[in-house]
């Protein structure tokens, strides 16, 4: 990398992770064989996710967890965050100082796992497919600023940039830019069910039930060549419907790696009673928690609703009282933990405030209580959703400003509705693609984003290309700030916390403290047995 490539000063090193209760290192995983790693993320298939892992429609965490080892990118993100590096790219970099052009030189040996070469051209065809499906998941929208793709021989290609944008380096190294085989994937089609083939350092293999992945085993790929060392020959993601089922798959030693979603009341115990034979690793988080509005609802349309919502829901409470110390209250869509970050409802609404609510309602004319139906869904952010839920419609209701109901739904059932604009409010979380600042803002509020909501803010929208012309992005907080304060005062989001990320595993398992990296995802060719 080259100067005119990215700086991020305020992630470098931001996860570096806390042994909070430490077990026996000695022992082997699983008897030394498989390493087993549990996992509550759902990974669903139907008529209204046909393709859940198909890189040019997935776009969440369970998903990217399957692409990431059985799929390559040119870059890919260090463990610690700060700059993206070379993956199945020798070398990357900007080639002029606009940051308008980018250049990849691709490793040499390359093959897919069936033994085809991996060549520019099959670049070329990966991202120019994203663009052309253009899934109405938003996976495409990271891609945007691609104008043209030009292949040199069958190692070198150019990415031409329709404006400026010092990210680029970044989005390649999500699993939307993965490079596929035009043997096993057509160019303007998802490809359905639950297979991956690719080049990445494992080859994959699920087992699915009821059109619901139960398990995926993960094979070293002896083919693969790039810049990922693995350390096991084989790992195995098991699903479960919960973190209770989880978390006693771990103490019997069925699984030997817990990750998402743990349960605050599991992390508490872990935290608190120490186990000899598990170990839980603590470190900072870069996910946040919001509730969205389509602002094209009646009941949510009067921006004083949104806000009167925003001056009475008690963040420090409901962080507390759901999740304890694993999360803190957020007043900005952009977390703490990351650059150009300001607390701008905070500064906009204050400490909670029924009284300030009311006078935001009166004064647009909104008649008290307003009624509302927050929706949720059960099972993709943790037992503690529910949870979270009501506490939120206590505070509304409490307030006598609003007349709150909840109602949960699953991921696959509530992703489709929400996309289809049927719920006025609605809970999600965001795990990064990637450690910017631009990340907290263009994938909610740009054009073709990626809750489908129709709010549009012309500032936020001319300022979001300004600030991905500059190559330091220290410079471009002034721009992230002036979108913050339109966030906070248009409330087309409502930002509630932030969380922390957990790791728990049975004595010898090595490489736990680098299994997740700074966006979450989970890096399983770090994992290795220890011997004893």
């Amino acid at each position: 990398m080259n100067r005119k490539t990215l700086v991020l000063p305020a992630v470098v090193g931001l996860l570096a992770p806390v042994l909070v209760a430490c077990g026996d290192s000695k022992g082997g995983a699983s008897g030394g064989g498989t390493i087993v790693v549990g996992t509550t993320d759902q990974i669903t298939g139907g008529k209204d996710n046909s393709a859940p892992l198909d890189p040019a429609h997935a776009y969440d965490t369970g998903a990217w967890n399957v692409l990431r080892p059985s799929l390559q990118t040119l870059m890919r993100t260090p463990h610690g965050g700060g700059l993206p590096t070379p993956e199945a790219a020798e070398s990357c970099s900007f080639t002029d100082n606009a940051s308008q052009s980018f250049r990849c030189k691709l490793r040499s040996g390359l093959k897919f796992a069936d033994g085809t070469a991996v060549t520019a051209e099959d670049v070329k065809f990966s991202i120019e497919r994203v663009r052309a499906i253009d899934s109405d998941n938003g996976t495409a929208g990271l891609l945007s600023t691609v104008d043209k793709i030009e292949t040199k021989g069958d190692h070198d290609v150019v990415f031409h940039l329709s404006i400026p944008d010092a990210t680029f380096p970044f989005k390649l190294s999500t699993p939307v830019a993965s490079i596929v085989s035009k043997k096993k994937y057509e160019g303007k089609k998802l490809r359905d069910g639950f297979q991956v083939d690719g080049s990445g350092p494992y080859t994959m293999k699920a087992t699915v039930k009821d059109n619901r992945i139960s398990k995926v085993v993960f094979s070293r790929n002896e083919s693969y060549k790039g810049d990922i060392k693995v350390l096991n020959k084989k790992v195995e993601m098991r699903v479960f419907s919960d973190a209770k089922a989880m978390g006693q798959a771990l103490e019997t030693g069925e699984i030997d790696v817990m990750t998402r979603e743990m349960s605050p009341e599991q992390i508490k115990t872990l935290t608190t009673n120490r186990n000899k034979d598990i170990e839980l690793v603590e470190m900072p988080g870069l996910s946040i928690r919001y509730l969205a509005f389509n602002t094209a609802d009646p009941s949510v349309k009067d921006k004083a609703v949104r806000q009167a919502m925003a001056s009475v829901i008690d963040r420090g409470q409901l962080a507390g009282q759901v999740y304890g110390s694993a999360a803190e209250p957020l007043y900005s869509l952009i977390p703490a933990s990351i650059g150009a970050h300001k607390n701008s409802f905070y500064n906009e609404y204050g400490e909670p405030s029924v009284e300030k609510a009311e006078k935001i309602l009166k004064k647009a004319g909104i008649r008290t209580p307003v009624k509302l139906k927050l929706h949720y869904t059960t099972d993709r952010y943790g037992a503690g959703t529910a949870r979270e839920f009501e506490v939120l419609r206590s505070q509304l209701n409490k307030s006598g400003l609003f007349q709150v109901t909840v109602q949960g739904a699953e991921w696959s059932a509530f992703r489709a509705a929400q996309k289809r604009g049927e719920y006025p409010v609605y809970g999600m979380g965001w795990f990064p693609d990637f450690p910017d600042p631009d990340n907290y803002i263009a994938p909610f509020l740009d054009k073709d984003n990626f809750l489908n909501s129709p709010y549009v803010s012309n500032e936020i929208r001319s300022l979001i290309p300004q600030s991905r012309r500059h190559a330091d992005r220290t410079a471009a907080a002034g721009a992230f700030s002036t979108m913050q304060d339109i966030v906070a005062d248009d409330v087309p989001v409502l930002p509630l916390w932030q969380g922390r990320q957990y790791v728990a595993a049975r004595k010898g398992v090595g490489g736990i403290e680098l299994l997740l990296n700074s966006t979450s995802d989970l890096q399983i060719w770090e994992l290795r047995a220890v011997k004893k």
